[in-house]
């Protein structure tokens, strides 16, 4: 005797349900993948999301999944199976654009059919993956280790990408074919480069600047930290900037402007420079590695006496970097901002410098600011 249908749609990845009908008309799904069903029947809440995740996996546009057993909470496990398909593989979550069930039966068995829509198809995805083989291998050496390959792999990211102010590509495959993305499509190609160069990630959705939001979390040595390529390529940075702001952070740095469920993800409590400095006083093969990614990513200006204090030491600042050919530097201003615009001024009576932009934010711990300077030359 048949028993009632139920159905449901339901929005997947970070901002479904924003995004229901932004995908781009001209996508196509892959037809060898149009229809799956299962042969046998399944029996269990874990076989159904088996069947679940690997449908996922390949792109299916519709599933038939034949299951035996109590069908009184069918719908309860159902959700749960989906939702377990869809955290099994943070990748797929996110290309997943919505999704709709129904099934029919009788108490015992029933016949359920799931249909999937996708940002991303089956050829996307391969695309996706081709490229990042491709770029891991321009951009990372055999002699990297962990630290350095996660650095590459962002400024690759921020270098190479642009945030989409028309907030209509979503996907790493559409970053990687356009160039632009929100930041969805920063997050996802993060997590596929740091994925592939065997580097464990997370993905992280929340809210920052009043909006949804997506970033990465990155487990190294067995600590986590927050990694924000999107928001280290703002769109006020000069051409080809790239900051680090929000690398490798830890929850309380991360904290100031981005809120997220901290119950839903691993504990990020490690300042990033303290391990990169013990790294490096350590000693050993790798110690200049490690002090050559302290004044990459800054972490000198936690010296106090790194502090620039007047306008002559800001200039000598800014004349070293002319020296090498240099078009900005970052430093720790010990002052008032107002008291910094008054030293910036007097860079223009450097021989050359032109068109001077700055950005200064708190530096982190102490009463000081960071300053990042940039200009153009004659």
């Amino acid at each position: 005797m048949g028993q009632g249908t139920t159905r449901r749609w339901m929005t997947a990845g970070l901002l479904g349900a924003v995004l229901v009908g932004s995908v781009p008309a001209n996508w196509s799904t892959i037809s060898v993948f149009a229809s799956t069903e299962s042969k046998a029947y399944v029996t269990s809440a874990d076989a159904v999301q088996q069947e679940m995740a690997a449908g996922l996996k390949a792109r299916a546009t519709s599933m038939t999944i034949k299951y035996k057993g109590p069908t009184k909470q069918l719908e309860k496990l159902l959700k749960q199976a989906m939702e377990g398909a869809l955290e099994s593989d943070p990748y797929t979550k996110y290309v997943v654009e919505g999704y709709a069930y129904t099934w029919r039966g009788t108490a015992g068995m029933a016949k359920i059919h799931l249909n999937v829509d996708y940002r991303e198809t089956a050829e996307n995805t391969r695309f996706v993956d081709q490229k990042a083989a491709e770029i891991l291998k321009r951009i990372i050496t055999p002699d990297m280790n962990s630290h350095q390959r996660v650095k590459a792999i962002h400024d690759y990211v921020v270098q190479n990408l642009e945030y989409d102010k028309e907030l209509k590509k979503y996907t790493a495959y559409e970053a990687l074919k356009s160039g632009q993305a929100v930041c969805q499509g920063y997050t996802l190609l993060t997590y596929k480069l740091l994925k592939g160069a065997g580097i464990e990630n997370r993905i992280v959705e929340g809210v920052a600047g009043g909006q949804l939001h997506a970033w990465n979390l990155v487990r190294l040595e067995n600590r986590w930290y927050h990694l924000d390529t999107t928001w280290n390529d703002p769109l006020s940075a000069p051409k080809d900037g790239i900051r680090y702001e929000y690398y490798l952070q830890t929850d309380a740095q991360m904290r100031k402007d981005h809120h997220w469920t901290a119950s839903r993800y691993p504990a990020a409590a490690t300042l990033y420079r303290e391990v990169v400095r013990g790294l490096a006083n350590r000693g050993g093969a790798d110690a200049e590695a490690y002090r050559n990614l302290e004044r990459q990513l800054g972490f000198e200006l936690y010296d106090p006496d790194s502090a620039v204090r007047t306008a002559a030491e800001l200039k000598e600042k800014v004349r070293q970097e002319l020296r090498a050919g240099g078009l900005t530097v970052t430093v720790r201003y010990a002052g008032a901002e107002d008291l910094l615009v008054e030293n910036l001024g007097t860079l223009y009576d450097l021989r050359s410098i032109d068109h001077i932009q700055y950005f200064a934010e708190p530096l982190d711990g102490t009463g000081d600011l960071r300053v990042e300077i940039h200009w153009e030359t004659d």
